[in-house]
C-alpha cells in the first residue's frame, strides 16, 4: 500500500545519505564542494544500484570537505577562547579551566560516545573518499591574499580556462601541467591538499575551523630560492 511504499522509499533515501556525499548549495563558489564520482550509465536507476550494492568499480569515491571545518567539531567556550578535544573535555569535567562555565560539547564528542568501533575503523566494502579544500581559498594561501580578490580570482580563472573545471585542477591536473600555467606556490598548495598534507585546525562554539596548507613564514623563506622545495 501506499504506507508501505513510502516507508520502502524512507529507508533507500536514508542509505543513500549515509553512503554518498551531498553539498548545501548556500552559495554558488560552495555548490558541490561535496559530490559523488560514478562510473556508470547516466540514470537514476544505475546510479542508485551502484549506491545500493557499492560496487566499487561503479561508484568510485565521494569527494568531502573536511569535518574538523565544522563550527561545532571540538568542544570549547568561545568566550575564553577555550578549545578542547573530548578527551580534554572528560578531564576538565565538561568545564571551561577559564571561567568556570560549562563548555559547549562538540559533534566529535558525540561520536565518540555512540561508537561502537576504534578510531580508524573502516569497514571492507565502504566507498572511498577524498578531502579537498577550495580551488579559491587555496590560491588565496598560496599567494597570501583573501579569496575574492581580484588576483585571486584571475589566477583562478586562469586555471579554469585552461583546465575546464575545478575538481579537473584540484584532482587530476598533472604538477608538471600546474606549474606550466601557475605559480610554483599555487601549484604547491594544489598538490598539498591533494595529498592530504595539510594542517587542520578543528572548530569549535560556533567558530569555524581552519585548514592551513603552509607553515608560517614557509613562503617567505622559499619566495627567494623561487620555488619552495
Amino acid at each position: 500500500d501506499h504506507r508501505d511504499l513510502h516507508l520502502s522509499l524512507r529507508r533507500q533515501r536514508q542509505m543513500c545519505i549515509r553512503d554518498s556525499s551531498n553539498s548545501d548549495a548556500h552559495s554558488c563558489s560552495k555548490i558541490g564542494r561535496e559530490a559523488n564520482v560514478f562510473d556508470t550509465e547516466l540514470s537514476y536507476d544505475a546510479i542508485l544500484n551502484a549506491i545500493k550494492t557499492k560496487d566499487k568499480s561503479k561508484f568510485l569515491y565521494t569527494i568531502e570537505f573536511f569535518p574538523e571545518e565544522g563550527k561545532y567539531h571540538y568542544d570549547g567556550h568561545r568566550a575564553c577562547n577555550i578549545k578542547t578535544s573530548p578527551e580534554e573535555t572528560r578531564k576538565y569535567n565538561n568545564i571551561c579551566p577559564k571561567c568556570g562555565r560549562p563548555l559547549t560539547v562538540g559533534v566529535l564528542n558525540r561520536v565518540e560516545e555512540l561508537a561502537d568501533r576504534p578510531e580508524g575503523f573502516r569497514p571492507a566494502d565502504a566507498i572511498p573518499f577524498r578531502r579537498l579544500v577550495p580551488l579559491e581559498e587555496i590560491i588565496a594561501e598560496a599567494l597570501k591574499q583573501t579569496p575574492g580578490t581580484k588576483t585571486v580570482s584571475g589566477v583562478y580563472q586562469n586555471l579554469i580556462t585552461n583546465f575546464g573545471n575545478e575538481f579537473e585542477v584540484l584532482l587530476d591536473t598533472p604538477r608538471q601541467d600546474l606549474e606550466k600555467t601557475t605559480s610554483a606556490e599555487v601549484a604547491e598548495g594544489i598538490i598539498r591538499v591533494r595529498e592530504g598534507r595539510v594542517k587542520v585546525e578543528p572548530g569549535y562554539d560556533g567558530v569555524y575551523g581552519k585548514i592551513h596548507i603552509f607553515s608560517k613564514g614557509e613562503q617567505e623563506s622559499t619566495s627567494k630560492q623561487g620555488t619552495l622545495f
